[in-house]
């Protein structure tokens, strides 16, 4: 019940204070809608790096080893738990493209390191970060596929991602024994500190321009949000209680947790990405991201009581 409360008190404080402060620069017209770009870029290129790399520098332990491989496990079968359900729901339910691939990934980039850090703790992001290795890779072959309509594997996309170089510089480090020096650590700290602020800005800010009309006047945005915030976290809920994993390591239920915290958050806004470089709806995908943001205020927190309650 701590972690659920935990969970509830960052979202109140990260989606509606600072979402709300991106949504009011933008609405007083201190700030365009675009300029989230130059913070989206912040995200990217620095932060995120900083965060993955300063993730792995703790005690390389024949735990933490055991840890990350069995996160890496988990994150790989509920990927393809995720594929094969969403196909089946997809075909009965006569999904688009852009709406399985809604469905199928969650916004762990922008939301899962934030909530974990504050939530969990930061000895605990390597964990994370093992879902986000496998997450890009099936983000951009299955989902780069699917949303543009073409067979093929961005091969590119995959291997020069920043965050996937910055964890495999990460683990390299771990593995090797390396520590980098203080002022480096010292400076990735600083700039962990301000991921969750400042995304919840960044996505304020993108909130202003949403045409509410699109959005809530669709009955095809509230058919993907109830499947990908409640009915398809629920059957991965079920199976994860099934498979017993929780038993498998003694920090099995909170490693375990991280991998379905992943599988709670919203539609990844890379999702929306591909559709506009694909010209594939894009605004369909907006709707779908921004409608499963405001839901996962009250999912969020309900399906990790679920979780703690259950597993």
């Amino acid at each position: 019940m701590t972690i659920t409360l935990l969970l509830l008190e960052q979202i109140v404080v990260l989606f509606m204070m600072m979402m709300g402060l991106g949504y009011l620069l933008v609405k007083v017209k201190l700030a365009k809608s675009e300029d989230s770009r130059v913070l989206s870029l912040l995200h990217v290129y620095i932060i995120g790096p900083c965060v993955m790399i300063k993730s792995f520098q703790i005690e390389f332990t024949p735990e933490v080893l055991q840890g990350f491989l069995f996160a890496v496990v988990v994150a790989i079968l509920i990927n393809v738990l995720l594929l094969v359900l969403v196909s089946a729901i997809g075909k009965s339910l006569k999904l688009d493209p852009i709406e399985r691939a809604s469905v199928t990934y969650g916004n762990t980039g922008n939301l899962i390191i934030p909530l974990v850090m504050s939530v969990l703790g930061d000895e605990w992001l390597i964990y994370a970060s093992a879902f986000m290795c496998v997450q890009l890779a099936f983000l951009w072959t299955h989902g780069y596929s699917l949303v543009g309509g073409q067979r093929g594997v961005s091969w590119k996309k995959i291997l020069t991602n920043v965050n996937l170089i910055a964890i495999a510089a990460g683990l390299l480090l771990l593995l090797l024994g390396v520590r980098l020096p203080s002022p480096i650590l010292i400076l990735c700290d600083k700039f962990s500190n301000t991921t969750g602020p400042l995304n919840m800005v960044m996505l304020g800010m993108l909130l202003a321009k949403i045409k509410w009309r699109e959005v809530l006047g669709n009955r095809r945005v509230y058919l993907v949000t109830f499947l990908k915030m409640i009915c398809v976290p629920a059957l991965i809920l079920v199976l994860l209680k099934a498979s017993g994993a929780v038993h498998m390591l003694a920090d099995g239920k909170t490693i375990l947790y991280i991998s379905f915290m992943a599988v709670i958050t919203p539609c990844a806004t890379t999702v929306t990405q591909l559709a506009q470089l694909h010209r594939n709806r894009p605004e369909h995908a907006s709707a779908l991201n921004v409608a499963t943001t405001l839901a996962s205020l009250a999912t969020m927190p309900l399906m990790t009581w679920l979780y703690m309650s259950w597993i």
